[in-house]
């Protein structure tokens, strides 16, 4: 009787993320004097969908660092040294968003809602298994991957924003970038006695549900901020669709990257797309500012 033929839906056994890769940790400190306009990316859908996202900030990369760091032990000295430069990359996200969301504030939005939300959907991960929470971090890391190489790469993202606005989008897209393989190099490590089987079917299912929460809160918060600024109904729903699937159409443009990380043997690193890195502080170095 012949043995039951097995599909290896994850083949992988080296990451290939690149060699020469360095993660630098740029302290750079933005939107602390000036006075951006209400509607900063220069209209009120592309606007409330940014002040949505991130409000989410600072208690989601929160959770990514200790999601990260709760499976850092035994990590070869390269992917330990690339997890201290994620941790820190991520607080300074965590510092500029905490500043930028007061300017949403200081324009009369109230983004407290969406903060409470995030806080009760993450004390529900309190009492979970530490590896499913690293799954979800994966998942969401490859959503702040795909959307930063989409606000680098397409320019119609923010192209009547605020310029100290953009800069600070840009600095955190630039970064998002460069250590968009952490948390799956770190997946590896920490899920390295599992079949490939079973470390596939976690990481989609994870991306799965991930992605239901992820567009069915962000569209929530967006709508909420849109109802501060007396957009409601229909008007703000259609608004809403047409600005994520048509122009700029971010949801749109990131769907193939989206449908890639179910591939077997995915890793964020089979697109390398460190020139962006590159065109941030070469074409973009005005924008940046000294850290104080």
């Amino acid at each position: 009787m012949n043995a039951p033929v097995t599909i290896d839906t994850d083949t992988r056994t080296s990451a290939p993320t690149p060699d020469d890769l360095t993660l630098t940790v740029r302290d750079e400190r933005f939107n602390r004097d000036t006075t951006p306009r209400r509607w900063w990316a220069g209209d009120a859908f592309g606007t409330a969908w940014h002040n949505a996202l991130s409000a989410t900030f600072p208690r989601g990369e929160a959770f990514f660092i200790e999601a990260v760091k709760a499976h850092r032990d035994g990590a070869d000295p390269k992917l330990a040294e690339e997890i201290r430069a994620f941790v820190k990359q991520e607080i300074n996200h965590t510092r500029e968003h905490i500043a930028f969301n007061r300017l949403a504030e200081d324009h009369g939005y109230d983004i407290k809602a969406i903060d409470k939300r995030v806080g009760e959907m993450l004390a529900l991960t309190k009492d979970r298994p530490v590896i499913v929470n690293l799954a979800a971090t994966m998942a969401l890391e490859h959503y702040t991957a795909m959307m930063a190489q989409e606000f680098l790469a397409n320019p119609n993202h923010f192209k009547d924003a605020d310029p100290e606005v953009r800069a600070m989008w840009e600095w955190h897209s630039v970064e998002e970038i460069e250590h968009k393989g952490v948390a799956f190099d770190t997946w590896n490590h920490a899920t390295r006695d599992w079949t490939p089987f079973r470390r596939w079917k976690l990481r989609s299912l994870m991306m799965l549900i991930v992605s239901f929460n992820f567009f069915r809160n962000r569209w929530t918060d967006t709508l909420e901020l849109l109802a501060q600024d007396g957009i409601t109904g229909w008007k703000a729903k259609w608004g809403l669709f047409k600005y994520l699937t048509v122009k700029p159409g971010v949801v749109r443009r990131i769907f193939p990257a989206w449908l890639s990380y179910f591939k077997p043997g995915f890793h964020p690193w089979d697109h390398d797309d460190r020139h962006l890195i590159g065109k941030y502080e070469g074409e973009f170095e005005a924008a940046l500012m000294p850290a104080e």
